[in-house]
């Protein structure tokens, strides 16, 4: 691979991230014919993205914006205590105090309504896209569809989410309240400290960072040029136009150009002089050697915000939400909370060998719906802010970008997703 300051080629469209995002993207781009080249800053599903070490959900589980009603109040919710499942680190940061503004604007039935719609028609749109992916024997193995449980440690959180599933189920979503010694038939080793549980027979999950390696493959074997430990360092703007695009690794001259870089979206736009409402939010992950007792399926530890998903000889748990910045560093006091929450729902489990903990940094936009769309640039198009639902918005987050470059009419409506919504609303 050349390391020099040449041009490296005029590729159809250069896809700016090599997450689950940007290769849902490429993907897609391909399949419509278009040449197409993935920049990404790091190795191929390393830890420095987000597709590496979360607990990879997709299905039609999850579809709830973070902008959920009772959320307005960052005080009244704790979410300025160093231990509470969201935690807001108080800033001074303008971008940051303008999101939290926008972010409680977004915190009403209304707004949370209309997000969940087009969450839940991503999310299922993106099932169908994997289902066909899965085709592959080797993607398929990365793949598990055993339905989740959704447990509920207190009596007024199972009660409310138990009033919400006949809603939940209307709006295509196979939500049930799970019956006495039900919950014991789906996960007899495992013993629950818990008020009641309901179970999606949809919930599913892909392992990673083992799905974005062989889907990387795949692509490769496709003919799309991917580009590990590349680093983006400039746009030449003509006109409205990207005419080259700089790399660390020589240049390029693309027809497209689509950020999806996860939460380095903004810097990516930022040189092209694009401004992306987003930010960066921290998730953690730990990853040990499966205990006896563990859960044979995904467990969604309701009120705690966190997840345990089985990979095999291995257990990994998910959760904690923080605005902390770009910071990736691990606070010790969040990690022994995660486990104290475990085992406040799970008794009997022992603490095994931890393989890793790890975290990792989500964009996430205040109501909680993607960015996806042309920007005031002709050839710049964006495919960010997926928050803690990614790998199950990307697949058609990727068909989308396909179909706004080729000018199809979209499977997906983009309109909620426009790039641009917040410009205008004075927070």
């Amino acid at each position: 691979m050349p390391t020099g300051t040449g041009d490296r080629g005029d590729p159809d469209v250069v896809v700016v991230g090599g997450g689950v995002a940007g290769l849902f993207c490429a993907y897609h781009l391909r399949r419509a014919g278009a040449s197409v080249t993935v920049l990404e800053r790091g190795a191929l599903g390393g830890p420095q993205s987000c597709s590496y070490g979360n607990t990879g959900f997709v299905g039609t589980h999850g579809a709830a914006p973070l902008a959920e009603p009772g959320m307005r109040s960052l005080r009244s919710l704790g979410m300025l205590s160093a231990d509470a499942p969201f935690y807001v680190k108080p800033s001074a940061d303008r971008e940051l105090l303008r999101w939290l503004r926008l972010f409680g604007r977004s915190c009403t039935p209304a707004a949370a309504a209309a997000g969940f719609r087009t969450l839940i028609g991503m999310k299922k749109r993106s099932l169908e896209i994997l289902l066909e992916l899965c085709e592959s024997p080797s993607i398929a193995a990365t793949f598990e569809s055993p339905g989740i449980v959704l447990a509920y440690k207190t009596a007024q959180g199972f009660a409310d989410a138990s009033r919400a599933v006949s809603r939940t189920v209307a709006n295509g979503v196979p939500l049930r309240v799970l019956g006495r010694g039900e919950l014991e038939e789906l996960e007899p080793k495992t013993r629950f400290d818990i008020r009641g549980a309901l179970y999606n027979p949809d919930g599913a999950y892909l392992h990673v960072p083992e799905f974005v390696v062989e889907f990387g493959r795949v692509l490769r074997e496709m003919g799309v040029e991917i580009c590990e430990h590349t680093d983006l360092t400039g746009f030449e703007v003509t006109a409205g136009t990207i005419e080259r695009l700089h790399t660390n690794r020589g240049d390029y001259r693309p027809g497209d150009v689509v950020v999806a870089a996860g939460a380095w979206s903004t810097e990516c736009a930022r040189m092209a002089g694009v401004g992306l409402t987003l930010q960066p939010i921290k998730g953690y992950s730990v990853t040990m050697d499966m205990p006896p007792g563990g859960p044979s399926r995904p467990v969604l530890l309701s009120e705690g915000r966190m997840a345990m998903v089985p990979l095999g000889d291995r257990l990994r748990i998910g959760g904690r939400l923080e605005l902390t910045g770009m910071s990736t560093a691990i606070s010790e006091r969040r990690v022994r909370g995660m486990l104290r929450t475990v085992g406040e729902y799970l008794p009997d489990l022992a603490e095994t060998r931890t393989r890793e903990t790890w975290s990792g940094l989500r964009p996430c936009t205040p109501d909680g719906v993607p960015l996806i769309g042309r920007t005031g640039l002709r050839n710049l198009v964006v495919a960010v802010g997926y928050g803690h639902i990614g790998m199950g918005l990307a697949p058609a987050g990727g068909e989308l970008i396909s179909h706004i470059l080729a000018g199809q009419d979209p499977t997906t409506d983009p309109t909620p997703l426009q790039p641009d919504r917040f410009d205008s609303i004075i927070s």
